[in-house]
Order: structure tokens, then C-alpha cells, then sequence
């Protein structure tokens, strides 16, 4: 199945650049290795804190980066759009980058490996051919089919009356899909026939814009959801600690799918075994598609999966780069040096490396967010209490924040990612949630049972 040129956007390319070089003037940093991280969220922040941690790091930038980042030791943001590929390469030049990593998946879907890797650039995420197992959902379905990774059943529609009367067929409960990227916020979980309709007018009638031209409707899974995390150089792919992530915006797992209210890790119900299977039948088969496919995939290969109260792994979908809030919890585990593992992917020596070594220990994130995410929501808002939180021993990981007269303020849905780490997921827990208090923004959201699952469990005998 070839995947259309009209799933992606046109980048915009700014032709701005020489504006921006007297910017350029103020980082006059030398350094064992320098990173630029493209991107604003919460994945960006930790990606940035992380990556800093390792020996050889001295200068990481972000573009255009968050109020976290803009506080951060050795980090700098940079005034560049995600889109801004002119701009981006141009900085990367100028300063003798030398690894770019992105962390959403609008810019790969555009392209911007490929743009950035034609200037002999190193470059952490997939190209625009591998960003589709992401940007398109029916051409991820098209490939776990050829692959053979088990999925859920599903039909592709691109007129609303055909997916109307196939939902009326099947029955509810049902699941429908924008086709395209939608910011996490595409997908209907539909407890009645009504409510799909419903979602299926939605998205050709335009709420997704290009990404709801097309829908794919599956069969509802039932189970546990659990996020993996895996690096590939497009040839050894190695999972990161499972995670689970609680999508839902109301407690009890009600309500609207949002990006994410928060998660825990490492996930229990992904156990060893289960994780060799994962392995097996959806990882190694899905990498080894890519590369029939003529497909150099290097980066973050992110399955979401169901896993049956059978206890087999079914894929959910698949996302082309690190995800969030999961690198919230993740990356504070990390014990080898995450520099280490990315270059590995980008030159291709990931079988080379050694086994990753992470802490023994449990990790949550807990999100704060404005009122009314995932609807709309206010921004602009004061934000207080952040040294105090992290006095407690919390990372507050910055998602959509922006530092202006060196005031704090609220600039997303989602707005921080109160985390934790502890001997045990009580005390993970525990201490994310001591820590949300002293943190004091106007209208704060937040789920006050992110690992009801696990409360009781030790990590490391779980």
C-alpha cells in the first residue's frame, strides 16, 4: 500500500534565517558534544534533562523548547518553530550540532530527517516513509498485516455513510479513528452505535482537519493498555522499560482520551515473558517489514498495545517517536547514558551496545493540566510553587509552559508532569502526589489515582 503524498503537510521553510543571526552570537559554548532536541512538551524537557545527564554532553538547545528548558543548566532555547527545517539546519550548522533529536511526530511525518541528514546531519527519528507507521493509521494497519503483528480487525472508509453503515453492521462497542495525526485527541472509544456515528460525522465534517478524511473503524479491544518503547537502528531493535499510561481524563479511566493524565513505570503486566513475545511477534516482524520496505528506520518505534485478559499482546497503534508523558517516567530510570544509546541507533551499531542498565526502582508522573483540556482551555496563567515541589525530591517535567519576564506561565493542556521515583510504586506514587500541592496555577487539573493498578506492588517483585 503506498502511502499518499496528501497525508502529509507542507513544511514551512522559512527564509528568515538572517533575522535570527545575531541570535546566534550569544552561544558561544565549545563542548565534548552538543544536542539540539526539536520540540516544546514534556517529552522534550525530559529528553533534554536526561540527555544532559550523560558525561560527554556540555550544551544541549531546544527549539523552540518550553519554560523548563528555558531554566535548565547548560540548556538554551532557540526562537525556531518545529516546522522552521531552514532555520533548524541552519542553527545545526552554525553551531556544530552534533546530533539532532526530534520528539514529535508532526516534523518526521514532514520530513525533517530527510531534510536535516541531505546536511550530513545526525539525526535521532525516522524519515517521512517511516513516520507513516504514525501519520497514517490505515497504512500502519496495511503493515502489521504484511508483518503479521497481531491488531485488531478493522475497516478503512473515506466517506462518512459507508463507515456509518459498517459501524450499524458491527455494532458497538466500537472504535473509530482519525486517520491522521490529531494530537493524540482522534480516537472515539464508542459505547453505543449513536456514539460512533457521532465521531464518524465529526471528523469527515472536518473537527480533524486533512487527518479526518479518512477513518478507520476497529474492533474494541479489551484489557490493560501498555506502552513500549523500543530503539532501532533499523536492523537490532531494543525495548525501554514498559510503561502504562492512563489516557483518559477522568478518574476511575472515564471520559475524554486526552495525550495523557499520567503513568507509571515499569508496567507489571508486561512481564519477562511477555515482553519476549512482544519481541517476537510484533517488534522484531514489524522492523524487519520496514526494512523489506526498503525502509531505513532509526529511532523510537512506540507500540501501544492491549494486552487480553488472555494475556496476549495486540497493537493498538504505532507511533514513530518517543511518547508522552511515558518518557516522563521512563528516562529517570535510565541508568546508561542516553546519548549512548541514541548514537548507537543513528550509526547503526545498536547490536553493539551493551545491555541497557536501568535503576531498580519504580518511577510516575503525575500531569497537571488546565481547566477544560482536552477542550479548549485558558493560557497565560502564573505559575508558583515549582523550586518547592522539586525541594521534595520531585522532577517537575515542563510540558506547556513559557517563561516570560521571568514569570512562569501556562502556555498548554497539558502543563507539567509532576515525577517521581521510589523503591516501590507506593512510594513513587506517594511522592509525585506530595509534591503536587505546592505547585499553584489557576484552574489546576489533575487525576488523583494515576496507578490505582499498582499501589501495593514492589517493582522488583512484581
Amino acid at each position: 500500500m503506498e502511502f499518499p503524498d496528501s497525508c502529509f503537510l507542507t513544511p514551512n521553510l522559512s527564509p528568515t534565517w538572517h533575522n535570527k543571526l545575531l541570535f546566534l552570537s550569544q552561544f558561544g559554548v565549545g563542548g565534548v558534544v552538543k544536542i539540539l532536541v526539536v520540540g516544546n512538551g514534556g517529552r522534550e524537557h525530559a529528553l533534554a534533562w536526561s540527555l544532559l545527564r550523560s558525561p560527554q554532553v556540555e550544551q544541549v538547545f531546544c527549539a523552540p523548547g518550553n519554560g523548563g528548558t528555558a531554566v535548565m543548566n547548560r540548556c538554551q532555547n532557540i526562537p525556531l518553530t518545529v516546522e522552521d527545517f531552514a532555520g533548524i539546519g541552519q542553527f545545526a550548522q552554525a553551531q556544530g550540532i552534533d546530533l539532532v533529536v526530534v520528539g514529535p511526530e508532526v516534523p518526521l511525518a514532514l520530513g525533517i530527517t530527510d531534510f536535516l541528514q541531505q546536511q550530513n546531519l545526525k539525526v535521532f527519528g525516522p524519515t517521512r516513509l517511516g513516520a507513516a507507521i504514525e501519520a497514517s493509521k490505515a497504512w500502519a494497519k496495511a503493515l502489521m498485516q504484511a508483518a503479521g503483528v497481531p491488531t485488531a480487525r478493522s475497516a478503512v472508509f473515506t466517506a462518512a455513510e459507508p463507515a456509518k453503515a459498517y459501524v450499524a453492521a458491527q455494532g458497538a462497542p466500537i472504535v473509530v479513528k482519525a486517520n491522521g495525526l490529531a494530537a493524540g485527541k482522534g480516537v472515539t472509544v464508542a459505547d453505543s452505535v449513536e456514539m460512533a456515528q457521532a465521531a464518524i460525522d465529526a471528523a469527515f465534517g472536518g473537527q480533524f482537519g486533512a487527518a479526518g478524511e479518512q477513518v478507520v473503524i476497529e474492533e474494541c479491544l479489551i484489557g490493560q493498555e501498555a506502552s513500549i518503547l523500543a530503539l532501532t537502528d533499523g536492523q537490532t531493535i531494543r525495548p525501554l522499560l514498559p510503561s502504562q499510561d492512563h489516557k483518559r481524563i477522568g478518574e476511575g479511566d472515564t471520559g475524554a482520551n486526552t495525550g495523557g493524565m499520567g503513568v507509571y513505570a515499569p508496567a507489571p503486566i508486561v512481564t519477562p515473558a511477555l515482553m519476549q513475545r512482544i519481541q517476537a511477534e510484533v517488534l522484531e516482524p514489524t522492523i524487519a517489514t520496514l526494512r523489506q520496505r526498503q525502509i531505513d528506520y532509526r529511532g523510537i518505534l512506540y507500540a501501544g498495545l492491549m494486552i487480553t485478559p488472555q494475556g496476549d499482546p495486540k497493537v493498538i497503534e504505532f507511533n514513530c517517536r518517543f511518547g508522552d508523558p511515558e518518557t516522563q517516567a521512563v528516562l529517570p530510570l535510565l541508568e546508561t547514558p542516553l546519548l549512548d544509546l541514541l548514537l548507537a541507533c543513528v550509526e547503526g551499531r545498536l547490536a553493539e551496545q551493551p545491555a541497557i542498565i536501568w535503576k531498580s526502582a519504580a518511577s510516575a508522573c503525575v500531569v497537571m493540566a488546565s481547566a477544560g483540556y482536552p477542550g479548549s482551555y485558558p493560557k497565560g496563567l502564573p505559575i508558583q510553587g515549582l523550586e518547592q515541589a522539586e525541594a521534595t525530591g520531585a522532577i517537575v517535567f515542563h510540558a506547556g509552559t513559557k517563561l516570560e519576564n521571568n514569570t512562569m506561565l501556562t502556555d498548554g493542556g497539558r502543563v507539567l508532569g509532576v515525577t517521581a521515583v521510589g523503591q516501590t510504586f507506593a512510594d513513587a506514587i506517594a511522592k509525585a502526589y506530595a509534591a503536587i500541592p505546592t505547585i499553584q496555577f489557576a484552574g489546576a487539573y489533575y487525576r488523583r489515582d494515576i496507578g490505582h493498578r499498582v499501589q501495593s506492588l514492589d517493582p522488583l517483585t512484581s
